[in-house]
């Protein structure tokens, strides 16, 4: 197709010249895409080298390319937004000399200074379109403007990942089990989906037991599977969904689902199992964040996160002095999203808190050609969160049936909790707590739970976690405060879930 390949040139000059893309010639790929699978069914071969799917590049284009998109995203920033022009002032720093080697010249931007004032990192040269606020359930919500342009290339982009990454197809129809106040998400699956002639059903973070309900109900479409196939969902919501699933009475052979995309929170490896197990569904996720947006992470298939370097430039360094993280160790991510990708809220170096590992040893993978993490492990919090990652403590707790979904558990310091687990086991009481000690309370179903507890126990022990002592707790207002999680943006709705007994059967 001639428009086609006009439309990936033009895209193509644009990013090695980093002038202003062309939201028309992302939406005419997209478009012949579409195209194509009406005709062929499937993509062609080449559809590897389309926007966003993380083909091979030669080295030195790489290069070439991340000077020129570091050096253009710094310039627009200094130009035209008020933190980064009073940066580079005070610095004395000319955006325009930076190289890949330099770049660590420019401070690393925390996330409290966005939250603070979220008009100082919008650009005088932009026109502010849409305002997408995080959940804020690590925090205040982070505000991010972006501009028409902005939000028409996100929606191309995930129309082509809709299509390539999760196999999406006309005659599927795909849930929205997200919080409806996550505008930018919300926005691109419900566009991308519908341009691909999928169906889109918005659920939200309703009753588990009613969004199971809607799961299940036989949608009667011509020319559609019989229930909806796809759900994109958070991990403790998904948590949420087990829960319901595993405790009511609900097989997946209730549901019609094909896959579940998990993304915004630490998935587990025992969460993934469970839900595959009682939803029937491929269980797949990325990595991707608002403020960074459309730089993001994919897995492969020996576990690593794979970043892509086409629309940002990231670094993984050490949460408290900003020096890059040696290979073995642990840093947080930051993320520079690349302008003309980005052209409202601009960002260099943006520490996002969320924890990953560096491989010991280069990748071998599928995807080695990018760069490696190991998957998120928890949000930086302090030495604790990686004494004693989110994912470690997750991948403890959701294994085991007598803990609730989802996991409700805290960190906390040891002082009384040696006395209160005595209390618990109905043991002598020690005279004092170790000083310094960090132990890890749990909600359980019931007490007493002495063969839960040496479970837990045995395997932190054997996983190298960094705990002192587990204490468990039947009661929630006995635990320390624990952090919100996604699941508890409950959404309200007029609805009754269907009892037991009357649940239309899964079409045949």
């Amino acid at each position: 197709m001639f428009g086609t390949a006009l439309s990936q040139l033009r895209y193509g000059m644009a990013i090695l010249r980093n002038r202003r893309i062309r939201p028309q010639d992302l939406e005419r790929i997209a478009h012949d895409l579409i195209a194509t699978l009406a005709e062929f069914g499937e993509p062609g071969a080449d559809s590897a080298l389309l926007p966003g799917q993380a083909g091979a590049v030669d080295p030195a284009v790489r290069r070439t390319v991340t000077e020129r998109s570091l050096r253009a995203t710094a310039v627009a920033a200094a130009r035209h937004t008020a933190h980064y022009r009073r940066t580079f002032d005070a610095l004395g720093l000319d955006p325009g000399t930076l190289t890949p080697e330099t770049w660590d010249r420019v401070p690393v931007t925390p996330k409290e200074a966005l939250r603070g004032l979220p008009a100082a990192f919008v650009s005088a040269a932009s026109t502010p379109a849409l305002m997408a606020l995080t959940t804020g359930t690590s925090g205040t919500p982070t505000a991010v403007w972006f501009s028409r342009d902005e939000v028409e290339i996100s929606v191309a982009m995930s129309t082509v990942s809709a299509v390539l990454g999760m196999g999406l197809r006309p005659r599927h129809t795909m849930a929205y089990a997200g919080c409806s106040r996550a505008t930018l998400p919300l926005l691109n699956v419900e566009e991308s989906v519908t341009r691909i002639g999928a169906s889109f059903i918005q659920i939200g973070t309703v009753d588990p037991a009613v969004a199971l309900d809607r799961l299940a109900t036989p949608l009667g479409l011509r020319g559609k599977a019989p229930q909806i196939t796809h759900l994109t969902v958070s991990a403790s919501y998904l948590s949420a969904l087990v829960e319901e699933a595993e405790r009511n009475g609900w097989h997946a052979s209730d549901f019609g689902l094909e896959s579940i995309g998990v993304g915004g929170e630490v998935l587990s490896d025992p969460l993934r199992e469970r839900a595959a197990a009682a939803l029937g569904a491929r269980i797949t996720t990325a990595y991707m964040m608002t403020e960074s947006i459309p730089s993001g992470g994919t897995p492969c298939t020996e576990g690593h996160l794979h970043h892509t370097t086409e629309f940002g430039h990231l670094e993984i360094l050490d949460p408290v002095t900003h020096e890059p993280t040696p290979p073995g160790a642990v840093g947080v991510i930051v993320q520079t999203p690349y302008v003309p990708y980005r052209d409202c809220t601009l960002l260099l170096r943006y520490a996002t808190g969320d924890l990953v590992a560096r491989p010991e040893a280069e990748p071998t993978c599928e995807l080695a050609h990018l760069p490696a993490t190991s998957p998120v492990l928890g949000r930086w919090s302090g030495p604790r969160s990686i004494a004693v990652p989110t994912r470690s403590v997750l991948n403890l707790l959701e294994s085991e049936p007598d803990v609730p979904l989802p996991a409700r558990y805290a960190l906390a310091d040891g002082a009384g909790a040696d006395r209160l687990r005595a209390d618990r086991l109905g043991a002598d009481r020690p005279e004092a707590d170790r000083p310094g000690s960090t132990v890890l309370h749990v909600l359980v179903r019931r007490l007493p739970a002495a063969a839960l507890l040496g479970r837990l126990e045995e395997r932190a022990a054997a996983e190298g976690l960094a705990l002192d002592g587990i204490v468990l707790h039947d009661d929630p207002a006995t635990l320390p405060p624990t952090g919100p999680v996604r699941a508890d943006l409950r959404e309200h709705t007029f609805e009754s879930p269907r009892p037991a007994a009357v649940r239309v059967a899964s079409p045949a």
